[in-house]
Parts: structure tokens; C-alpha cells; sequence
């Protein structure tokens, strides 16, 4: 099956629709030859700058899902992110912790198009990009978004999270 037509990719494109994303957007999601599991990567594949990448970066707060959409040129500094959240602990989630959340693999978690919505941070330093990129529930897929887009669609608080 051709990658664009995984369930997991066509479960993205769908909560970008609902969620109001631009259809310019969801028309531009593209499906790599190769995985790009890292934002470096990602950077690379599409010719921009690594901060230009919306990392899908999932935590356990005090036992309950946080996604932190973050550049891809920053660290969480998870101490930021707990008492941003008024958790006592945000830790690096498990892969099976990150599978329930999400439905998808790390590597290619998406901001939207999961089970449920998420509690979710969007990094501030993403505004400095007209256009971000994104993974697109698999680790070949990404696409195309802004900040505001990206804070409108997943419900998200924009914050400083480095």
C-alpha cells in the first residue's frame, strides 16, 4: 500500500481537515523515501532549516499524556514543562506509553489524529518560520503548517518550552 494511503496518515489528514487546517496544507503532505525519525533528518530531506521542524515529542505528566510540539533546533526542559502544566514530573514517555497515547510510533508521531485530544505545548520558537514541517503519523510522512495553525488545530498553549 502506497504510504500516503496508511490508516495512520489518512487519520492526519482527516483531524487536519476538522481541525480547520488549510487545505493547501493537507494537500502537501508528502510521503518520503526514507524515514525521517530525527528533526535533523527531516531538515535535511526537505532543504530547511532543523528549527523549521515541529518535533511530536510525547511525555508522561504524572501519569497522563503531554505532547510538546517543539522546534526541532530546542530541548524540553521538562522542569519548564511541569510547572507549566502543574505537574509534579514530566518525564520522556515509554514507546508503548506514547503508542496508547497517540496511535502512532515515536518517529513519526503527528499533532493531531490521535485516540483522544491531547494536553499540548507549542514552542514559541516555531513563530520565527512562515512554514514549519510536521510528521504525518508515520515516519515517512510530513507536512507543511505555521505556528498558528499548528496552536488552532491541536488546541495546543503556545509557551516557551526550552
Amino acid at each position: 500500500m502506497p504510504a500516503q494511503d496508511h490508516p495512520k496518515v489518512q487519520k492526519v489528514i482527516a483531524a487536519l481537515r476538522e481541525g480547520g487546517a488549510a487545505e493547501e496544507h493537507v494537500e502537501r503532505m508528502q510521503v518520503l523515501p526514507d524515514a525521517v525519525t530525527t528533526a535533523a533528518a527531516a531538515a535535511e530531506a526537505l532543504g530547511v532549516e532543523v528549527g523549521a521542524i515541529a518535533n511530536s515529542l510525547v511525555f508522561d505528566a504524572d501519569g497522563e499524556p503531554l505532547l510538546v510540539l517543539t522546534s526541532g533546533a530546542h530541548r524540553v526542559d521538562t522542569a519548564k514543562a511541569a510547572e507549566l502544566v502543574g505537574a509534579s514530573a514530566v518525564r520522556r514517555a515509554k514507546p508503548d506509553f506514547v503508542a496508547t497515547a497517540t496511535g502512532q510510533a515515536i518517529g513519526g508521531i503527528a499533532p493531531v489524529g490521535h485516540p483522544a485530544p491531547l494536553r499540548t505545548l507549542v514552542d514559541r520558537a516555531l513563530e520565527a518560520y512562515e512554514e514549519v514541517w510536521a510528521a504525518g503519523g508515520i515516519a515517512h510522512a510530513v507536512f507543511p503548517t505555521t505556528f498558528a495553525e499548528l496552536v488552532a488545530v491541536t488546541g495546543g498553549t503556545p509557551t516557551d518550552v526550552a
